[in-house]
């Protein structure tokens, strides 16, 4: 069985599909796995929509008529997905990240075409037999946005376990109002993002990206250690 470190160091934003199909009761299983994700006064705010064959297709060609008049998402989003301006580090940080990924398919910066025929596949779902879609109610704070994402990260992990790629796809977040259409959200939901999932594609070279990650030095603070390194309570007097 994999651990929870292997899986956390094996998972990967996978860009190439079989042409497989995925099992509805694995995709339940591994629903129901991530339906233990922490929540705050157990809202469990995340709201579900699963797509597949023809569902899944009337998604894609929803989207791809809006993005005859609107290639760059819909005039009125429902949040934004990066701030504006995105500030350092964290633009760096998206900047090597594109990178990367546009390297390992041999797609270099002057190559605009190439780059955006790979964007495109965003709105495909890579090719993925299974996309999902992760709502929550307009009501919702930022809290229980936080609780979308372990709900998130507990599926992909769950999901890699199982033997299936994954991808989260806040690219779909730019068309929320086709993809509510197309999907049948409710209008007082927010969609927060899409995922692609199947089984990845192990000859596919977009699959071997792997993105760095900040060292513990750049993100986290320790404070109240011992000098051997041990946190201990303080000792009331």
């Amino acid at each position: 069985m994999t651990s929870v470190r292997e899986a956390l160091h094996g998972r990967r934003s996978v860009r190439a599909f079989l042409d497989r199909p995925v099992e509805r009761t694995l995709i339940e299983d591994l629903l129901t796995l991530a339906g233990r994700a922490p929540s705050g006064g157990n809202l469990q705010p995340w709201q579900v929509n699963v797509v597949a064959g023809d569902a899944r297709q009337r998604v894609i060609d929803t989207v791809r008529e809006v993005q005859a008049t609107h290639p760059f998402g819909e005039p009125e989003p429902e949040y934004s997905v990066y701030p504006k301006p995105l500030g350092e580090p964290w633009r760096s940080r998206r900047f090597a990240c594109g990178e990367t990924m546009y390297a390992s398919v041999g797609l270099p910066r002057e190559d605009k075409m190439g780059r955006l025929v790979q964007v495109a596949k965003n709105f495909e779902f890579f090719g993925a037999p299974v996309g999902l879609f992760l709502s929550t109610h307009k009501n919702m704070q930022p809290g229980q946005w936080s609780d979308l994402g372990m709900f998130l990260q507990s599926f992909m992990l769950s999901a890699h376990e199982a033997g299936l790629g994954s991808c989260a796809q806040e690219s779909w977040a730019i068309y929320p109002h086709a993809v509510k259409q197309a999907v049948g959200i409710e209008a007082d939901f927010t969609l927060f993002c899409g995922l692609a999932l199947g089984y990845a594609d192990p000859d596919a070279a977009i699959n071997s990206t792997q993105t760095s990650r900040a060292p513990l030095d750049e993100i986290v603070s320790f404070d109240g250690f011992d000098a051997n390194g041990s946190g201990t309570a303080a000792i009331l007097t």
